[in-house]
């Protein structure tokens, strides 16, 4: 690497904009797949939440000042059990810290289980002008051996009362499923995309440790799951039917209609700085010429009382210049524009090796144009050979 000149970064979030991101950590039931930080709970104190909301969003305005927010998510967990007057309280507060862009993205996650118009007319009405639906497949057989409390059948409903209340509904898939063959799931895309509206998000099952999944596949009793080479050939028809479908990838397991791309997601992959509230919630926000990033206490409980106790939740740590320049490497390169080569020298306060660059083009795995460094088809597929390379690692 060579060395660049020294830049603040006092203004550079604005590269990537900013978001607010709030951690609902409840759901109907745990996924065996899941390894987010989502907690059953029969009984929930909505009231109580909502003052803890109400009182981070106050915390966090003062810290970030008077920049623009572009999007807001609400994750989970499951959102979709959010009271609405609770969504539209935490709506209207957050319209009162942050001046708000005139395209402003509020994003809800629902499970089609608790998908009710009712409530989605609240949400609505309270300021929600996208929702993003857990289908996860679309036959009861594979819902079943994913853990999912609703049928297909739900989930067209779901998704059709989603269409009456908002212009944006995204929906997640998960393939390299259970017993799934490449003809399996090359027809229940093409069902998929028949449905679409704008936005698929289309996710490799993982086995993560710690989870249903993980504990049964290390004990072998997982079975049925692809062959490495079957998943490729999965991932490369996903990438072929989303293409003639007017949904290419923007990222790696995102696809959208041009100009319908998560905004939110889009803060995080194009680095910019994003606030989280709640359980388990991350943010990373440039203050004066550091840039900092927060993980919240993960444990319901844990966050709600110190919250009430006047304390900060959430642990804070200054990222130093190696770590910025491999998180900007690691999100930047997930999407089809990739990394600007200007801005990543002045995050990591180093250019990127001119000769690791130009191995990973002769391979076929990069590409340079005006300035930026993107990944080609073929090394969307290779991000962890390609970032060690570039980092030196």
């Amino acid at each position: 690497m060579t060395e660049a000149a020294a830049a603040p970064l006092v203004e550079d979030w604005r590269a990537g904009g900013f978001g607010l991101y709030l951690h609902w950590p409840f759901c109907a039931a745990k996924c065996p797949y899941c390894d987010f930080n989502s907690h059953v709970s029969r009984v929930i104190d909505q009231a109580r939440w909502r003052a803890a909301y109400l009182s981070e969003i106050d915390r966090l305005g003062r810290m970030t000042g008077d920049r623009v927010l572009n999007s807001v998510f609400l994750g989970g967990g499951t959102p979709s059990l959010m009271d609405p007057d609770l969504v539209a309280a935490i709506l209207a507060r957050i319209r009162r810290t942050w001046p708000l862009a005139n395209d402003l993205e509020v994003t809800l996650e629902a499970n089609p289980s608790s998908v009710e118009a009712e409530r989605f007319r609240g949400y609505a009405e309270a300021g929600v002008n996208r929702v993003s639906l857990g289908v996860q497949a679309l036959n009861d057989r594979d819902l079943t051996r994913l853990g999912r409390l609703h049928s297909a059948a739900e989930a067209r409903r779901a998704f059709d009362i989603a269409r009456a209340h908002f212009d944006r509904v995204s929906f997640d898939l998960i393939y390299a499923r259970q017993f799934q063959t490449l003809a399996d799931w090359r027809a229940e895309l093409a069902e998929a995309l028949a449905m679409a509206v704008d936005h698929l998000s289309l996710y490799q099952l993982t086995i993560e440790p710690g989870t249903a999944f993980g504990d049964r596949f290390a004990a072998g009793k997982l079975a049925g799951l692809p062959e490495e080479d079957l998943a490729a050939d999965m991932y490369e028809a996903t990438q072929e039917l989303c293409d003639a479908a007017g949904l290419p990838a923007y990222e790696v397991s995102n696809h959208a209609r041009p100009g319908a791309e998560s905004r939110h997601n889009l803060v995080y992959w194009r680095y910019g700085d994003y606030a989280g509230i709640g359980p388990g919630a991350h943010g990373r926000l440039t203050l004066g010429a550091r840039r900092i990033a927060t993980e919240a206490a993960s444990a319901p409980g844990q966050w709600l009382d110190g919250v009430e106790r006047g304390a900060t939740p959430e642990r804070t740590t200054v990222i130093r210049d190696a770590e910025q320049a491999a998180e900007h490497l690691m999100m930047g390169l997930r999407v089809t524009d990739g990394i600007d080569l200007e801005r990543h020298a002045r995050l990591a306060g180093q250019s990127l090796d001119p000769e690791a660059i130009a191995a990973l083009v002769h391979s076929g795995l990069l590409h340079v144009k005006q300035g930026r460094l993107c990944t080609t088809a073929q090394g969307q597929m290779l991000l962890n050979r390609i970032i060690p390379e570039l980092l030196g690692a």
